[in-house]
């Protein structure tokens, strides 16, 4: 298959590149390598169909499309940004983008989708209190958390919740722009796939890891931030007090759940959207994870700060079961081999 590859050049993208390839697949790449992550030229792959274009140019989408089997979308802006003046920007890349390559796709016939979208959607995860049972809290409060109280209370009440693992069926509930943009992605595709026939796996990445990460921004991932202090010989810090749970998936397993879901795709339902927890099945906390990459990299030690962000969430940590029953995709890079590997391989500088 010729498989178009949008944001191709980033981070996740130029995994997924490698891998299509390898298996056999012909590769097309459009990516705009906006200042935010691409400060230089990237290295493109021999063999590669290269577009240098921004995904909300209809004509430059339009051209990558034609004869084009599937997409595999991964141009977005991502983390949280610096603040909510950056939400224009996340709105015009992500979701006016997508809606560009949607109109495109259905245009071009083109009705396989491949969509990177983010366990960020579900906003806190799964909690239980012993008094109310499955509970959602809601956002936490500034005085509470400047009183360092991170855990979210039970919203009736106000006892203290045990975490647990989110499925791909427990209701969205974005907490910050970033999110609600990867909420409107899948609401659009799920709209055009209801319109065109088209079949979409939406992949909800966890907290991606690995090498190629960009270096030095403020848009990258709590692991790439706490890699760019070490190689600068500062400590990472570790906000809150290190105890929020995350699951941290190697790209190169986010890589391999693609190629699953271009392999599964006929099995999807046609006219419809069906989502997938991508996670490694090994939750630790940010001050874990930051302990075992500083360990690993010779130093210095992490600190806990107690800094807190607003639109953070606690815990989010999910089961990927369905992605493993359905599409047969297992995770092959455990945390501690991750991490050890990480703290030796290159960041992106540009």
């Amino acid at each position: 298959m010729l498989i178009l590859v949008t944001g191709g050049a980033g981070f996740v993208g130029s995994h997924i590149v490698t891998a299509l390839m390898g298996a056999g697949h012909g590769v097309r790449v459009l990516d705009a390598l906006l200042p935010a992550a691409h400060r230089t030229a990237p290295a493109v792959p021999d063999g590669v169909d290269w577009r240098h274009a921004d995904v909300r140019d209809r004509e430059a989408v339009a051209d990558a499309l034609r004869g084009v089997d599937a997409v595999c979308h991964q141009a977005a802006m991502v983390g949280l940004g610096k603040d909510v003046a950056d939400a224009p920007d996340y709105v015009g890349c992500n979701d006016l983008g997508t809606a560009v390559l949607l109109a495109g796709m259905a245009e071009a016939g083109v009705r396989r989708l491949v969509l990177a979208s983010s366990m960020v959607i579900y906003g806190e995860g799964r909690y239980e209190c012993s008094r109310h049972g499955v509970v959602r809290p809601g956002p936490r409060r500034v005085a509470d958390l400047e009183a360092g109280g991170f855990e979210p209370p039970c919203p009736h009440c106000g006892e203290s919740l045990a975490a647990g693992l989110v499925g791909e069926d427990c209701p969205a509930d974005p907490r910050n722009v970033y999110a609600a943009t990867k909420l409107a992605q899948e609401h659009l595709a799920a709209a055009w796939a209801r319109a065109t026939g088209g079949r979409v796996a939406a992949l909800r990445y966890h907290n991606v890891y690995g090498p190629g990460m960009p270096r030095d921004t403020p848009y990258a991932g709590v692991a790439s931030l706490f890699r760019s202090a070490l190689a600068r010989g500062e400590a990472p810090r570790v906000f809150e007090d290190g105890g929020q749970r995350r699951d941290f998936v190697h790209v190169r397993d986010v890589a391999g759940a693609n190629l699953a879901a271009l392999r599964g795709m006929d099995g999807l339902p046609e006219g419809g959207l069906r989502a997938y927890n991508v996670g490694s099945g090994e939750p630790h906390t940010v001050g874990e994870m930051a302990a075992a990459l500083a360990e690993a990299y010779g130093g210095p030690t992490s600190v806990v700060t107690g800094e807190y962000r607003l639109g953070d969430v606690r815990h989010i940590t999910a089961s990927s079961q369905r992605l493993r029953d359905e599409l047969g995709w297992r995770p092959q890079v455990a945390f501690a081999e991750g991490m050890t590997a990480f703290a030796a391989a290159p960041l992106r500088v540009g």
